[in-house]
Order: structure tokens, then C-alpha cells, then sequence
């Protein structure tokens, strides 16, 4: 793909984010283009993409119809469409290309849940590629993956690489809900090296990590109380208080001891409870994360966290239930990738600086994939690809520099054509 053709696809995936499950356009548009470019050996769509009983944090019905419904007018392949109803969202390509090791590369392709800027020096809004799905936005690059995705495979299939390679365009990471669901699919299982990407992590243009860590393992806790409604002034004494049980909980939540062993991290992102001032609540509910810089940390806060809460609800005699939202483990990028995606970046155009490897500081449900590949003996390995950005990640101006296309592509596929000339 020429830089025009990067450019081209970025804008238009753009246009119309879509957040997480419900990338019905963005499917169907990587569809159509990865079918117009690459003579591909196999193209999984929705549900033959993913397992879909590990899909983690997926909307409800009404949502994902209203979604469908706006990708349906957007013009895209019916039956593409139909393929992906329900939420089912996300595709595997294959590309066959003789003897040698089986490749993986995961891309992430949601959008987020948050308006866009119209300032008119945002060069989205400037130059006319804005958010059309208002109250949607790709405010963190994963238009800019998905287009390097499409363009390392169409890369690799000119070139001289020897194996296989499979591009996981892999649906909501945003709510840490898609990387499960590739994970437990089939098509991870004969990988044998895996790279992901992500563009900016505050890293300018032409700067490339060789290897991310850091990865803190996280799980989402979706907390419900239920007490015993009463009239606040005349009969307060009947009343078991929901909102009481919340309050308690999340106080306390905050006071769990951080670990010796290393990172831990707690929050009460969501509090909401009651119905009016002189009602005794009987319902409220907390969305809770909690992290690590391990998976076993991660599982140390988990519960102390259920721990705090249960003893806060039996303080003001209410009961509580406990939901997993959505979770991911921790993980290492291996060392033998980090020094091939090093060496290739020292010598690609436009790369000033190269830095082995750096830290995330939060979670990426890559670290499923990642996983999958080091538990059956292969290696994984997460890329940053640097790009100016005006605003930070998840604000309304952020923005990707489209030079940091290109690099992406090139570095990417320059170590995929590296690994392929390994014999395993």
C-alpha cells in the first residue's frame, strides 16, 4: 500500500468509530479491503474469529441492533453484516506462504465511547475526516492499527517471507472484553510467534519500543447490594440501606494494603444507588477494577477486594453479588522478538531512535494472545510504534501523525520477513 492508500483507509475507519462490539462498519470495511488487495488463504469473519462465549463486556441487545442499524445505512456488505449480528465482531486473515513458522500479528480495531473534538485546528475536523458516529471516537490509534494490519499483510504477501502469517483484527479492547474471545478461539493455537502493536504511548514519530512490559493484569468487578426499602422518616428502623453497604465498601475498598511483591492498583470507577431523598435504598451498585503487575497480584487485590465488600454488606445486613465484567492477565514481551523488531528498526527509513523496551503503566487484553503463545512454547512480543498526538490517549484531540503509518508497516513486516527466514 502507498502511504495515499494508509492514509486513505485510516481516515475513513476514522469516520466512523465504533466501540467495542459493536464494529459492524470497521468489519466489513477491513473485509472488503483486505478481499480487493491480498489473495488471502483463509478470511475468518465474526463469530468464525473468535470463540464467542469468552466475548468479556458486551452491551445489550437494543445497543447492538442500534449499531447494526448505522453500519446497514453506511452502505456496507449486507451479507458481511448479517455474519457479525449480535455483536459478533472481528476476523482472522491467513496468508499461506510455504514451509516455516506460523506468525501472528494482533491489531485492536474499536473505537471509544467519548465525543470528538470540532475545534477547527483538530485536523480530523479540519481536513473532514471527524467522527460521523457522534459521541464515538478513535481517540486512541486503533483506526491507525487496523490500517497497518491491512497493509503488513498486503506487505508480506509481496515479499519473500516463508510460512504462514495470521492478522487477529481483534474487537473490543477498549473495554479489556475482545482478547479473550481470539485467545480461545482455534486460530491461535499453531502460533508460534506472536507481535502486537500500538502507536503513540507518548513515544514521538520515528521512535520505536522494541518491547512493552508492564502490563498490569486487571479484572472488572460489577458489585450489586440489595437491602430493604423504607420511608427515611417514618419508618427508617425497617429500612436495610443499600447505599449505606456501598459507601462502607468503597471507603475500605481504598484501604487494602499494597503488596511487597509489587504493583497493585484499586478503584471504584461507578457509585450509584437510591431513588429519592426520603426512601431508605434497597439497590446499589459499584464498578470496580481492580490491577497488578502480575496476574497473581492481580488476584491478591481481587480478594481482598470481595472480602472488604462482603463484610461491608453484612455490616448493614444487605446481600451482594459479584459479576466479572471483563479482565486480562499480565505478560513479557520475550527477548529473542525484541531483538529482531530492534535490528529491523535501526534501519528503516524515518526511525530516529530505537528503545528496547519501556513500560505500559496499565492493561492490554493482548496479554491473552501473548499468553496463549507463550504457554505452548512460542513467543510474543508488543511493539510501540511512536507518533505525535496532540492531545493525550482518550481525548477529544487526540490525533495520530500519518508518517507513523509507514513505519509501522515497515517495521512490522520487516521482523515478520526476519522471523520467516528462522526455521523454528
Amino acid at each position: 500500500m502507498s502511504t495515499d492508500d494508509l492514509v486513505s483507509l485510516r481516515r475513513d475507519l476514522h469516520r466512523r468509530p465504533e466501540p467495542a462490539w459493536r464494529e459492524f462498519y470497521t468489519t466489513a470495511r477491513l473485509v472488503a479491503e483486505l478481499e480487493d488487495r491480498v489473495d488471502l488463504d483463509d478470511l475468518h469473519v465474526g463469530p468464525d474469529a473468535i470463540a464467542t462465549d469468552h466475548r468479556l463486556a458486551v452491551p445489550d441487545e437494543p445497543e447492538l441492533a442500534a449499531w447494526y442499524e448505522r453500519a446497514n445505512e453506511a452502505g456496507v456488505d449486507e451479507t458481511i453484516l448479517e455474519r457479525l449480528d449480535g455483536g459478533q465482531t472481528g476476523l482472522v486473515a491467513v496468508l499461506g506462504r510455504g514451509e516455516g513458522p506460523t506468525v501472528g500479528l494482533r491489531v485492536d480495531i474499536d473505537g471509544l465511547p467519548r465525543e470528538e473534538s470540532d475545534d477547527p485546528d483538530h485536523v480530523p475536523a479540519a481536513e473532514g475526516f471527524r467522527s460521523e458516529n457522534e459521541g464515538a471516537m478513535h481517540a486512541c490509534g486503533h483506526d491507525a492499527h487496523a490500517t497497518i494490519g491491512v497493509g503488513v499483510l498486503e506487505r508480506i504477501a509481496e515479499s519473500d517471507f516463508s510460512g504462514t502469517l495470521k492478522v487477529f483484527f481483534q474487537p473490543a479492547e477498549e473495554v479489556v472484553g475482545g482478547g479473550k474471545s481470539m485467545a480461545k478461539s482455534d486460530h491461535i493455537a499453531d502460533v508460534d510467534h506472536l507481535l502486537a502493536l500500538h502507536i503513540g504511548l507518548d513515544h514521538p514519530t520515528g521512535e520505536i519500543v522494541a518491547g512493552i512490559d508492564g502490563f498490569l493484569a486487571v479484572r472488572h468487578l460489577e458489585i450489586e447490594f440489595t437491602g430493604e426499602p423504607a420511608h427515611a422518616g417514618g419508618h427508617p428502623e425497617q429500612g436495610r440501606n443499600a447505599v449505606q453497604a456501598m459507601a462502607t465498601a468503597v471507603q475500605n475498598l481504598y484501604g487494602i494494603p499494597r503488596h511487597n511483591d509489587g504493583k497493585t492498583r484499586v478503584n471504584a470507577g461507578v457509585v450509584e444507588g437510591g431513588s429519592a431523598a426520603n426512601v431508605i435504598p434497597e439497590a446499589a451498585r459499584i464498578l470496580a477494577e481492580v490491577r497488578g503487575e502480575t496476574t497473581e497480584l492481580m488476584e491478591y487485590m481481587d480478594r481482598k477486594a470481595r472480602h472488604v465488600v462482603r463484610n461491608a454488606a453484612e455490616m448493614h445486613e444487605c446481600e451482594v453479588t459479584f459479576d466479572v465484567g471483563a479482565e486480562a492477565p499480565s505478560a513479557t514481551s520475550d527477548q529473542e522478538l525484541v531483538d529482531i523488531v530492534a535490528d529491523v528498526a535501526s534501519g528503516t527509513d524515518g526511525v530516529e531512535n530505537v528503545l528496547e523496551r519501556d513500560e505500559l503503566g496499565g492493561s492490554e487484553d493482548a496479554t491473552f494472545l501473548m499468553q496463549a503463545v507463550q504457554d505452548h512454547g512460542g513467543s510474543a512480543c508488543y511493539v510501540g510504534i511512536g507518533t505525535d498526538h496532540p492531545g493525550g490517549h482518550h481525548t477529544a484531540t487526540f490525533d495520530v501523525d500519518e508518517a507513523s503509518l509507514t513505519h509501522g508497516v515497515d517495521v512490522i513486516a520487516g521482523a515478520i520477513e526476519r522471523i520467516g527466514r528462522k526455521r523454528p
